[in-house]
């Protein structure tokens, strides 16, 4: 089988060794999902779950146990608000905090934006995720080619690999202390239905055009030895990077408040209404902000304040990380250098990476456990399973007795706010000129944010979507929520 691509990726052209006689499927054009009512549909149970505001009480993340000393972690925590103000952020976390700082280098006046927080800062799913800055080099294309085509779905596949490269100049030209670190990574495929998956997607990328010269495939012993899986079927390598979610928007919040930004924390918005000259009023607890401009950056809860948006059309899944104090395998020199996902099915994998700094392992459950908005725990069952995984596909990590302090750390969980055409609302909302959106990352948001917030701020500036260059899936609109809601492909 050979590729209509120029050049051919680590004997690509074979077929696999455990599938021989594997033949590959044309994209086909499907319809999403539909999440009209039907009490058959998987997503019947989002009748009735209403959209919430962030707990108060949520659990904390590895990466929050260790930035506790942030000087603005509770910033203005009592004490009441500025009556108006030209732009309101809600969301402290890697949006709300870029789209400040991208405000400011915009030209705008630190001392005309607020950012307005449910809890303490970098609160929700910046600060609960596994990590990675990871592009997906082209595991999604299929379904994304199914929805919007195979040409956007190339645009879309290519917007994350831009904001690899552009988070690592951000880091590098500003100084920043954020453990960011660039490593190769792998999809490891367990079963043959996924490798067959991910060797289907991969042929469709290319002959939709797409490149392939940063990715590398390895099979069989090979595969089992670049990755050290033991039941590595095949192995996807390409570029990507690892970083500290929390300090990366605790240095942009940091950046912008002292230039003049003010943020309120423990200051959750129970609603947005419209005021006077054309204004909208942000109700809290402590009074009312009127502002010029909205900008909703809250990802999973962004339907709490704007009641179009269903848990129908953006929901809430909770997943569970895990931080792993490693053994002698995987300490001092042996620390992993790459970071990967392991792959049985497409919606069941795990996510690992290691912080070069402290030696903390990063072991994620990437499998849906349960539609809420409730981060406040834990689930035991997954804790088990995600140990149980680890210590089975890499057996030196087993082959000692654990010495007291190492093994498990910490447990957590954060939310995944997925929609149904599987990419992020970004722009202004139609009939409530004024209020923007960026949320919906569908678990990709450190592959995104670095795009999708410099375009909405574009946007906010008054400028046209083409001037965003993002790709054209990602906007929002009320058509979109429709076609979604029919399961209509765009």
């Amino acid at each position: 089988m050979m590729l209509s691509h120029a050049r051919e990726v680590d004997g690509f052209s074979r077929k696999p060794e455990y599938e021989q006689s594997a033949t590959l499927q044309p994209i086909q054009q499907l319809k999403m999902p539909s999440r009209e009512i039907d009490p058959n549909s998987p997503f019947a149970v989002l009748q009735n779950l209403q959209p919430e505001l962030p707990y108060p009480n949520a659990s904390l993340s590895y990466w929050h146990r260790t930035t506790r000393g942030f000087p603005y972690l509770r910033a203005n925590e009592t004490g009441p608000l500025p009556t108006t103000i030209p732009y309101a952020i809600i969301g402290s976390g890697l949006s709300g905090a870029l789209t400040a700082f991208e405000l400011i280098q915009s030209g705008i006046r630190s001392d005309e934006i607020l950012i307005l927080e449910a809890r303490e800062a970098v609160s929700g799913s910046s600060g609960r995720n596994a990590g990675h800055v990871r592009p997906d080099a082209c595991s999604g294309f299929g379904d994304y080619a199914a929805i919007h085509g195979p040409g956007e779905a190339l645009n879309i596949v290519n917007n994350e690999k831009i904001v690899l490269d552009s988070v690592r100049r951000f880091v590098q030209k500003h100084n920043i202390d954020c453990d960011f670190q660039p490593k190769q990574t792998f999809d490891v495929c367990l079963t043959q239905d996924i490798a067959q998956d991910e060797l289907n997607n991969v042929e469709q990328y290319a002959n939709a055009g797409g490149s392939l010269e940063h990715i590398k495939l390895h099979e069989g012993d090979a595969a089992r030895a670049r990755t050290g899986v033991r039941d590595a079927l095949t192995a996807w390598e390409w570029p990507a990077a690892s970083v500290h979610p929390v300090k990366l928007a605790q240095w942009l919040l940091t950046d912008s408040i002292e230039k003049g930004c003010r943020l309120f924390t423990h200051c959750p918005v129970s609603r947005v209404s419209q005021g006077e000259n054309g204004k909208w009023n942000l109700h809290t607890d402590r009074g009312v902000v009127a502002a010029d401009k909205v900008i909703h950056c809250t990802n999973a809860y962004a339907g709490a304040l704007l009641p179009q948006l269903t848990a129908m059309l953006l929901t809430p899944i909770k997943v569970q990380m895990h931080s792993l104090t490693p053994t002698k395998a995987f300490s001092g020199s042996h620390v992993l250098k790459t970071s990967m996902a392991l792959r049985y099915e497409k919606h069941r994998y795990y996510a690992l990476t290691q912080m070069a700094k402290d030696g903390m392992i990063i072991f994620g459950v990437a499998k849906p456990s349960g539609f809420t908005f409730d981060e406040t725990s834990f689930t035991d069952e997954l804790v088990m399973e995600g140990l149980e995984k680890f210590d089975s596909l890499f057996p030196e990590a087993n082959s000692q007795k654990k010495r007291h302090g190492e093994g498990l750390d910490h447990a957590w969980s954060g939310l995944i706010a997925m929609t149904p055409d599987k990419v992020p609302y970004i722009g202004e909302i139609d009939g409530l000129e004024g209020q923007f959106i960026c949320a919906g990352f569908n678990g990709h948001g450190m592959a995104r944010i670095f795009s999708c917030v410099p375009g909405l701020v574009k946007l906010v500036m008054g400028e046209s979507w083409q001037d965003t260059k993002l790709p054209e899936s990602f906007q929002y609109s009320h058509g979109r929520l429709d076609k979604a809601l029919a399961g209509v492909g765009l």
